[in-house]
């Protein structure tokens, strides 16, 4: 026997479960299944995390009469807080787009890119919560509690509308965190490279001083400048020399 359906009817009742977004602010969010049975006017919920939506839900001033009514409040409820969490996490995904690209030489860009994975996972989880909501709403339109309510049916469409609009967001969302984690890495390679090219420049400048040095510092008896007077200065004349070319030839070149 296979699991059961998320969507279903039974005797009379109507069962819903969608996967909805936990623990949005933490570290590690989750996403959680949140199941709704319709039966007789009574709404009955079951879940296993502490929703958010659930607790601003509960502390707003009851006027629903019916259980579809209840539905369709909580349902609004769940959807008004995706959309506040999809509003504050693309403040902080504007935040760390401003702090890449206006942040200092050498700043670090841990922080940077924990935030923006963050960032990522909320996006993805809210997603799916909202796909899972999209599929749940298109069930409930079959529940005959909510079909022979005109009110019902409009708060129903939507609902729908809502839950559209809010999915294509997080598309839009999801490419803006994808763009700047390409980008942070793509300033951390310029970076890298940067120091790279700077320790390869330091190599070549001081790599003929240092050849000119090892050939006079050898102990060979028959050395042509070793007794020579001006030797000492004609070596360290050709280091400074050779060190400088170098140098030269590279901004020549716009290398420096």
């Amino acid at each position: 026997v296979g699991p059961p359906s998320r969507l279903y009817k039974e005797e009379g009742a109507t069962f819903m479960t969608a996967t909805l977004l936990a623990h949005s602010g933490a570290q590690a969010p989750v996403a959680t299944p949140a199941t709704f049975v319709l039966a007789r006017g009574v709404l009955v919920t079951v879940r296993y995390e502490d929703l958010r939506a659930f607790r601003i839900f509960s502390e707003r001033p009851r006027t629903e009469t019916t259980g579809a009514a209840t539905l369709l409040s909580l349902l609004d409820a769940i959807v008004e807080r995706l959309a506040r969490v999809l509003d504050d996490t693309g403040d902080r995904v504007s935040e760390v787009s401003t702090a890449i690209f206006h942040r200092p030489p050498g700043g670090n860009f841990r922080p940077l890119l924990t935030g923006l994975a963050q960032a990522q996972s909320v996006t993805a989880l809210a997603r799916t919560s909202l796909v899972s909501l999209g599929r749940l709403l298109s069930f409930a339109a079959l529940a005959h509690d909510i079909v022979d309510n005109d009110d019902g049916r409009t708060h129903l469409a939507s609902l729908q509308r809502d839950t559209q609009s809010l999915t294509e967001h997080t598309s839009h969302q999801a490419g803006h965190v994808t763009f700047l984690l390409d980008a942070a890495l793509g300033l951390i390679n310029i970076e890298q490279n940067g120091i790279i090219k700077f320790f390869s420049v330091v190599a070549v400048v001081f790599m003929p001083p240092t050849l000119i040095a090892s050939i006079y510092g050898m102990n060979f008896d028959v050395l042509p400048e070793l007794h020579w007077r001006a030797g000492y200065p004609m070596a360290l004349g050709m280091m400074v020399v050779a060190a400088i070319l170098p140098v030269l030839r590279f901004k020549r070149r716009g290398w420096l």
